[in-house]
Formats: structure tokens, C-alpha cells, sequence
């Protein structure tokens, strides 16, 4: 694996294949960093940094020093290393997200486990990143998860697929979901946003929510990270 931090300067100084043209400096999106290796906190800080659109406003080495921050500039997306000193990542996303309750959490790692991947999703991460994805990438997935979008890994879509595949029998669900809500299910799993699945329904966002709403009331959930853990360990959507 290339020395991350050397990539990013490659882009940094070099361009990247990144079409910023949809992004708005002048509504930055704000991103904060978990992340205990210095070289790769400080490369992605520049990288954010340096990319119109985005601005980083905090950088953390643990889950703890994020938690006992005063940030004066609440963060859109929060990249999260798994693997820290002191709580580990996916243990911090409940804590993370109680903090700062608007943000989205995208996890980094070197290999993913699928215990860890399993996991972190399921407590609310929004996506899955190795941490040899190219910078221009990452920033796309930035914009994704900012977004509403679940971006992740090949290689980790690979090992969620493998994992489901190997679960137990579907759990129960105490009411059957609507031919429509079924669609919609399946949109949120495929990591559209509520406007996006709306479009392809063809429905207003409107309707899109309230379709959402009686999902989560029938699976028992409350949150979509939590609808899309259910939908695929229950073998609701294959």
C-alpha cells in the first residue's frame, strides 16, 4: 500500500481526477477526523482542506479527545479510523453520534474484519472505506455520505455480501411490508437517498417518508442504518 499521506500530496500538488464542479464553496461541507496515525490525519486534512467544497474543521486521535471537544462548528461527516488507542471506532459511533446527533460517520480501516464491518454498520456507520481508496475517491464518498448515501469498498461490499449470505433463517417480521415499502427497502439498501429512492419510485419525498416511517414501524427500528442491518440479516431484501 502506498504511503497515504504521499498520495494525498500527489493530489494536492499534482490535480486529481475529481470533478469539483458540483461543489459549493460557498456551503463547504464540514468534516472532522478520528484517526491516531498522524501522517494520515494531517494528510487528510489537507486534503479536505485544500478541495473546494469541503473544509475540515477538527482532528482527533481518539474517540475520547472527539468526545471531550468544545468544536464551535458542528461536523456534517465524521471519518473514523476502527482501529484506535483507548475505544475502538465502532464502539465509539453511539457515543459519536449522541454528541453530535446530525452527524454522518464513514469508517476507515486498513483490513476489514467483517465482525468489524458488521458491527460498525449496524451501530449507524453510513459507509465503509479502506484506507488505500484513492484521494479523489474519498472525497466522492464524502460527498455520498454527506448526502445520504452508504458508499463503500469493493472489497467490503464483497465481505458484507459474503456475511449475510452466510446468516441464520430470516427473523420474523411481525407484519408484512407493502409491495411499495419493499421497494423502497431496497432502494435505502442500495444506498439511495430519500429524494433519490422518491425519484425512482416516482413518488413525492413526501410520500417517500411516510412509506419509511411504516417501515421502521414494522421492523422495529429507528434509524435506516438499523432498517438496512435488518433487511439484510433478515433476508428481507436478498
Amino acid at each position: 500500500m502506498l504511503d497515504f499521506a504521499d498520495e494525498i500530496k500527489d493530489v494536492h500538488f499534482q490535480g486529481a481526477d475529481f470533478d469539483v464542479s458540483s461543489a459549493n464553496p460557498h456551503q463547504p461541507i464540514v468534516v472532522a477526523i478520528v484517526e491516531d496515525d498522524r501522517a494520515t490525519r494531517e494528510g487528510l486534512g489537507l486534503l479536505i482542506d485544500g478541495t473546494p467544497g469541503y473544509r475540515c474543521v477538527a482532528k482527533f486521535r481518539s474517540v475520547e479527545d472527539a468526545l471531550n471537544s468544545t468544536m464551535q462548528e458542528t461536523p456534517r461527516v465524521l471519518l473514523l479510523d476502527i482501529r484506535l488507542p483507548g475505544m475502538r471506532g465502532c464502539d465509539g459511533i453511539g457515543v459519536l453520534k449522541e454528541k453530535f446527533p446530525s452527524v454522518q460517520i464513514l469508517m476507515l480501516t486498513i483490513n476489514a474484519d467483517e465482525d468489524s464491518v458488521f458491527e460498525s454498520i449496524c451501530k449507524g456507520a453510513c459507509g465503509y472505506l479502506l484506507k488505500n481508496t484513492p484521494p479523489a475517491r474519498l472525497l466522492e464518498a464524502i460527498r455520498e455520505t454527506h448526502n445520504g448515501g452508504a458508499p463503500m469498498s469493493p472489497e467490503i461490499a464483497r465481505k458484507v455480501v459474503t456475511l449475510f449470505q452466510r446468516t441464520g433463517p430470516p427473523e420474523k417480521i411481525d407484519e408484512r411490508l407493502t409491495p411499495q415499502e419493499t421497494r423502497m427497502l431496497k432502494l435505502l439498501v442500495e444506498g439511495y437517498t430519500y429524494q433519490g429512492a422518491a425519484d425512482q419510485l416516482k413518488i413525492s419525498v413526501h410520500t417517500a417518508r411516510n412509506h419509511i416511517r411504516s417501515i421502521y414501524d414494522k421492523l422495529h427500528v429507528h434509524s435506516k442504518s438499523e432498517a438496512v442491518c435488518k433487511a439484510l440479516r433478515g433476508r428481507i431484501i436478498y
